[in-house]
């Protein structure tokens, strides 16, 4: 279901964005254009103060920025989901997918609009992606773990180690390592 939406939701800003699909390097590559994104509903410090668009942190999480973000976000979704789904059900996991999102959008946002910016942890102006949800979805999978299986506590500790590695090395692409 998630990956179902976040590819739709992403196929439909392509499709919308028209010509202004930008195509200009590996990480922007069939990227909607930001205005389509905006309408859509990505989140950030200057849609939820700015514009008073405080909805947008529910909406962030099920958007995505290029073929690249879309593609990375959907293959930790698809490597942790069984497993969630296994331990928690269907819901549970969206549940948790979705209020990671928010919690994560929320503090990225009032991190752009009030912290100041550290190295390769600074909060956003406009952002989207499901990093937030993916690692609500890690934080619950090692909560699990540290009760009933240390089996899925590695499999989170693992997923962890190495999106923090990718958020640090990759944190001046764009990466909002605070959601």
């Amino acid at each position: 279901l998630v990956i179902g939406a976040c590819a739709s939701l992403y196929a439909a800003t392509l499709l919308m964005s028209g010509r202004a699909v930008r195509v200009d390097g590996l990480m922007s590559l069939f990227a909607p254009a930001t205005p389509v994104l905006f309408v859509f509903g990505a989140s950030g410090a200057v849609p939820v103060f700015t514009f008073n668009r405080w909805w947008t942190v529910l909406s962030a999480g099920w958007l995505h920025a290029s073929l690249l973000h879309v593609a990375l976000n959907m293959y930790w979704v698809r490597q942790m989901g069984p497993a969630m789904v296994d331990i928690l059900g269907p819901a549970r996991t969206i549940i948790i997918y979705t209020v990671g999102g928010v919690v994560g959008f929320a503090l990225s946002s009032f991190a752009g609009a009030f912290l100041p910016a550290l190295p390769f942890l600074r909060g956003a102006g406009f952002t989207v992606g499901a990093s937030a949800p993916v690692f609500g979805l890690i934080g619950a999978l090692y909560h699990y773990g540290r009760t009933t299986s240390s089996l899925a506590k590695q499999m989170a500790q693992s997923i962890v180690v190495q999106a923090v590695l990718f958020g640090v090395l990759m944190g001046n692409a764009g990466i909002d390592n605070f959601a």
